[in-house]
């Protein structure tokens, strides 16, 4: 039987979620890039062992890590203050990320995850939190409908080469 944990991420856990965030990333998407030198860009870019650092320091910014037999298996970041894009909804918070291992996504621990998140979501009293999805990333989008999030908006986002639709999806509190 595994032993699971969540906790808040400090920044010494920087080297973790880097990691983590690169090996997701690439489960997630990697499939859906031509071009295996744009997504070897974009993760250093976005997921290198500094900026996440610099992010885990940021008051703004909430972090959580899952553990699995005392290995990191998943991470949850939420940003406090946030605007819905394209909305009027200026009191809210954003989900921006929430990836685990493709080998313990069975064990529900995106759930505890987003558990652990929409408590810190209510602490905060903003109406709404939202977060982006690509569009066909049927998976995730079931999980957040399951957990009352809605299809809002869509926007398009280019990484290299490649350009993708993402779906704003939001849940009221």
């Amino acid at each position: 039987m595994e032993n699971h944990t969540i906790r808040k991420a400090v920044v010494a856990d920087a080297k973790f979620i880097s990691l983590l965030a690169k090996i997701t990333f690439s489960e997630t998407f990697g499939n859906l890039f031509r071009d295996k030198s744009d997504l070897r860009a974009y993760l250093e870019k976005t997921f290198s062992l500094e900026k996440i650092t610099s992010s885990l320091k940021k008051e703004e910014n909430v972090f959580w890590i899952a553990y699995a037999d005392e290995l990191p298996v998943g991470y949850a970041k939420l940003k406090k203050r946030s605007p819905v894009p394209n909305s009027s909804f200026h009191e809210a918070a954003q989900l921006q990320k929430i990836y685990v291992l493709k080998d313990y996504l069975a064990h529900k621990i995106g759930t505890k995850l987003q558990d652990a998140l929409f408590k810190e979501v209510q602490t905060l009293q903003v109406a709404q939190l939202w977060l982006s999805v690509l569009h066909t990333n049927e998976r995730a989008i079931g999980f957040y409908r399951k957990h009352d999030f809605h299809k809002y908006d869509s926007y398009s986002f280019s990484i290299g080469k490649e350009d993708f639709v993402f779906n704003i999806m939001m849940k009221t509190f």
